[in-house]
């Protein structure tokens, strides 16, 4: 098993492998992993401000630490308050999530599916950490796009006092592009 650069997606990392290789990843779990940061107004307003969201929850702070304890965190930044950046003046490598470390033949991904459940709200100041784990890996399979395979993962988000505060369930298709006709 190696790694690799898919076409056009510089600094991210792919295993290649076999599929028996993927199998004996499915139920593998990563070590924890915090965010360098935590939660800000900062974000959860510009992220509604691109989306010209006006929910009271993102933009009121007395409503929001009335109703929710802090300026809520819109559902569709979960994700990404844990993707690390992609330089550290530490030098660390990026982190490359788990989904794209189970060794398989494809060359590229695409997101299939994608279903979050929040247990309790993400506020201004949580401290989020991730633990990601490989629920399963299908057979091959041929779509429009190529031959691959669908890789499951969850991944468990806690805040800075151990509560579990979301999960997500993600599908991405690993593939081989099909050549083009």
């Amino acid at each position: 098993m190696g790694f690799g650069a898919g076409p056009g997606m510089t600094g991210i990392q792919l295993a290649f492998g076999t599929y028996e290789d993927a199998l004996r990843m499915v139920g593998t779990v990563s070590e924890p992993r915090t965010a360098g940061s935590a939660v800000t107004a900062a974000r959860i307003q510009m992220f509604a401000a691109l989306v010209r969201d006006a929910n009271p929850s993102y933009w009121d702070a007395e409503f929001a630490a009335a109703t929710w304890g802090g300026l809520l965190a819109p559902p569709a930044l979960l994700m990404s308050w844990l993707i690390p950046p992609p330089w550290l003046p530490t030098g660390e490598p990026r982190v490359t999530a788990i989904a794209l470390r189970v060794p398989l033949p494809g060359t590229t991904f695409v997101n299939a599916a994608n279903e979050a459940e929040f247990l309790l709200p993400i506020v201004d100041g949580d401290l989020l950490t991730v633990v990601e784990e490989v629920v399963s890996v299908s057979p091959e399979k041929r779509t429009r796009l190529g031959v691959g395979h669908f890789v499951e993962t969850l991944d468990t988000f806690t805040r800075q006092d151990g509560a579990v505060v979301a999960r997500n369930r993600n599908t991405l298709f690993r593939f081989t592009p099909e050549p083009a006709s």
